[in-house]
């Protein structure tokens, strides 16, 4: 893919890094349909529209990215362990489409039964201000304010938590994410909810399977 010319400064080392972490992912990329008149998202920055310039802050996030984590929380009567998918993709515009599904696991490995869902959007501002946008399936839609920590890290915390009539009590959130190791993707949340001040909540370790 074409990354419209030269990237200026540490834009560079993170094309680079990219292309490095991606040496058993390039050739894959998001399902899609041919007959679309617009441009379909892409997952892998080697394939469809170029990324938009704005969104260099964001590049090493997209792909596809499965895993496993843990949930905790002082309401729940123990640890949690589940599965996950995340996927950050865009269609050329400047912001990435975000949706992640989770999956509970018993102790063995095991699938229980599906988890967590949310679909969002990252949007970055010219000061690398990031706007993160999400809705859960729980019936919570969270607006989240951050910034790059470094070339591969980001961190977010919410402005703005609304409630349908039917979910549970939350208050705010605060998450990280990180590339680690050989470009593997981690995060860890932070969640003040049903009357519990802000602490860890979930986490996850996740491998790059697209991009």
């Amino acid at each position: 893919m074409d990354n419209g010319g030269a990237v200026p400064g540490s834009g560079d080392a993170a094309v680079q890094a990219a292309e490095e972490r991606a040496k058993l992912t390039r050739h894959l990329n998001l399902p899609q349909f041919t007959d679309l008149p617009i441009p379909a998202d892409t997952a892998n920055l080697r394939e469809g529209p170029n990324l938009n310039d704005a969104l260099l802050a964001l590049l090493p996030l997209v792909g596809v990215w499965r895993g496993e984590g843990e949930v905790v929380y002082p309401t729940l009567d123990k640890t949690h362990k589940f599965g996950q998918q995340i996927t950050f993709a865009h269609d050329g515009r400047p912001f990435l489409s975000y949706e992640a599904r989770a999956w509970l696991l018993d102790d063995d490995g095991n699938v229980i039964r599906p988890a967590a869902r949310e679909v969002g959007w990252w949007r970055v501002q010219a000061d690398d201000t990031i706007e993160l946008l999400l809705a859960h399936n729980t019936g919570i839609v969270e607006i989240f304010y951050g910034k790059p920590r470094t070339q591969t890290s980001w961190e977010l915390t919410t402005d703005a938590v609304v409630r349908t009539a039917s979910a549970k009590e939350v208050n705010g959130a605060k998450r990280l994410y990180g590339l680690v190791n050989n470009g593997d993707l981690a995060y860890v949340e932070e969640r003040a909810m049903v009357g519990q001040d802000l602490q860890p909540h979930t986490s996850a370790y996740l491998t790059r399977v697209v991009g």
